[in-house]
C-alpha cells in the first residue's frame, strides 16, 4: 500500500458520490480544507493512479460547448482500502511552523519585531476561531440529521481547541517577551566562520 495519504482524502471525498477532479478539489477545500489541503497538481496524478489500481473508475461525460467531463466513482476495492486505512493508527507528524522558527532565532532582531510577529499570529488565530464558530453553526443548521455531522463536528472542535491553545500560548509569549530586559535581549553579532 502506498504511503501517500492524499489518496485517502480523494477516496474519502468519493464516498459522497461520483465527482470530477474539479468537484473533488472543491469538496476537499470546503470540508477538510482547514486541516488537509490538496491541489490540482496532486489530485489528477493520484486519480490516474487510483484508476490504474481499480480503486476508482472514470467515465467521460460529453458536454455541449465544453470539454468532456471526467467523472470518478469509488469502487468496492477503493472503499475497502479507505476503510482499512481508517482503522490504522494515525501517524504523528512534525510540522513546519514558521512563527516558531522566527521566534527561535528572535534574539537576532529588535524585540518589537518579535512582538509584532506574535500579535499578527494572535490576530490570525482569532480570525480562525471565528471562522470555526461560523462553520459549526452552519453545519448544525444545514445538516442537523446528517449521520456524518458528529464526525464533522469532532474534526471542527479539534481545530477550535488547538486554536484556543495557540491563543493562550501567544498571550503567554507576549508577556514573556515584554518581560525581557534590554540586557537579556541585547542583539548579538552573528558568529561568522
Amino acid at each position: 500500500m502506498k504511503n501517500n495519504k492524499s489518496r485517502y482524502a480523494i477516496l474519502g471525498a468519493l464516498t459522497w458520490g461520483p465527482q470530477s477532479g474539479y468537484d473533488i478539489r472543491k469538496n476537499i477545500e470546503t470540508s477538510v480544507g482547514n486541516f488537509w489541503s490538496e491541489g490540482y497538481g496532486q489530485i489528477y496524478p493520484l486519480l490516474k493512479e487510483l484508476v490504474a489500481e481499480a480503486l476508482v473508475t472514470r467515465a467521460v461525460e460529453a458536454q455541449e460547448g465544453k470539454p468532456d467531463r471526467h467523472v470518478y466513482t469509488l469502487t468496492k476495492s477503493g472503499l475497502d482500502q479507505l476503510r482499512q486505512w481508517l482503522q490504522e493508527p494515525a501517524e504523528m507528524q512534525t510540522g513546519r511552523i514558521e512563527i516558531l522558527l522566527k521566534l527561535f532565532f528572535g534574539r537576532q532582531i529588535a524585540m518589537t519585531y518579535n512582538l509584532e510577529q506574535v500579535r499578527h499570529f494572535q490576530n490570525s488565530q482569532r480570525f480562525l476561531l471565528d471562522k470555526y464558530e461560523v462553520i459549526e453553526r452552519e453545519l448544525q443548521a444545514s445538516h442537523p440529521t446528517d449521520p456524518n455531522l458528529p464526525y464533522w463536528l469532532i474534526t471542527l472542535r479539534y481545530g477550535k481547541h488547538i486554536t484556543r491553545a495557540l491563543l493562550l500560548w501567544a498571550e503567554e509569549t507576549s508577556i514573556e517577551l515584554d518581560a525581557l530586559t534590554d540586557e537579556t535581549h541585547r542583539l548579538i553579532p552573528a558568529q561568522l566562520l
